[in-house]
């Protein structure tokens, strides 16, 4: 029996995320840090406000508890630091230290590196991104 398109689409997807986590291991494993806390590090732009622990969770899909066990991991190593939000005094931001924006850059270029999406040209990267967006209902330079 034929796969559907839809299921051809689901396999490729999960082979993209496998294969990139697996070319990226190498380097997370220099840096000690699993896929769960490269994924948090990458969540927390430094170019942007720090975001709230609710924001990060949302980022990653995650609930609060497992959000909390990554965060304790990164604070451990010195890559992060939480603090009150000083617009909401019942909520907690997280700010990347000096050295967890380095090991974030660090990570990032070797992502970029080793991701099967760099066989791609630049205008199929495009239209890759379209895609993800719509299927992320999600505007194409979020993603």
């Amino acid at each position: 029996m034929a796969r559907s398109a839809l299921e051809v689409a689901v396999v490729a997807g999960q082979s993209l995320v496998t294969q990139s986590e697996s070319l990226l291991a190498e380097a997370l494993s220099a840096h000690h840090l699993t896929y769960a806390t490269a994924q948090a590090l990458w969540a927390i732009a430094p170019e942007e406000p720090a975001p709230s622990m609710k924001t990060v969770a949302s980022r990653l899909f995650c609930n609060a508890p497992n959000l909390s066990f990554v965060m304790n991991q990164l604070a451990e190593r010195g890559l992060i630091e939480r603090s009150v939000d000083p617009n909401d005094r019942r909520s907690r931001v997280v700010n990347l230290t000096p050295e967890g924006r380095r090991v974030r850059s660090e990570v990032i270029d070797a992502a970029l590196q080793v991701t099967p999406l760099a066989r791609l040209t630049p205008e199929e990267l495009g239209q890759f991104t379209r895609l993800l967006a719509t299927a992320l209902d999600a505007p194409a330079d979020a993603t």
